[in-house]
């Protein structure tokens, strides 16, 4: 294990919804990635001043937050992309937690599809340009496929999707 970096008990782990007065650790969990390198130079950032207006707002939208011990360590949005279609963006854990990351991150991300099946969404799309290989795994954990891979401003881009109408962890999640 990484000195800094404990490890958390998943039922130590708790998502919920996005609160305004998580505003500063979401803002301070998106700049690390773009100081660490791992936010393309072109992404605005946007969304992350306007949570409310960009997922809290839509019934098919939503933005999360993973808490350890009351303290803001990850978070994860869905947005509609297309009828039918979702995009998770912006999955985050804080890098203090990277031995607990992988735990957190498939919390966040069970939250994120459950919220897909419940809405009907038939597939998920997202995009990472973060650790490739813990990326696959934790996308292949859950069914993703590898879509394609791009060169976006020097960086890989690696797009996964999962279809929820043949999900093969669908009959887990009910």
């Amino acid at each position: 294990m990484s000195e800094g970096s404990p490890a958390i008990p998943s039922e130590r782990v708790h998502v919920r919804s996005y609160l305004l007065a998580d505003q500063p650790r979401v803002r301070a969990l998106y700049e690390h990635g773009r100081l660490a390198g791992e936010i393309a130079a072109n992404d605005t950032g946007a969304d992350m001043d306007m949570i409310h207006e960009a997922y809290l707002q839509f019934e098919r939208a939503h933005f999360w937050v993973a808490e350890v011990d009351g303290e803001v360590v990850g978070m994860i949005g869905v947005a509609e992309d297309e009828p039918n279609r979702a995009e998770v963006r912006r999955l985050r854990v804080d890098k203090r937690f990277h031995d607990a990351g992988q735990a957190i991150a498939v919390k966040l991300l069970e939250t994120a599809l459950e919220f897909c099946r419940h809405h009907g969404y038939l597939k998920v799309v997202l995009d990472t340009h973060l650790d490739p290989g813990a990326a696959v795994g934790l996308f292949d954990r859950f069914g993703f496929q590898h879509n394609r891979t791009r060169n976006l401003a020097g960086k890989e881009l690696l797009d996964f999707y999962l279809d929820l109408y043949r999900d093969p962890h669908r009959d887990d999640a009910e």
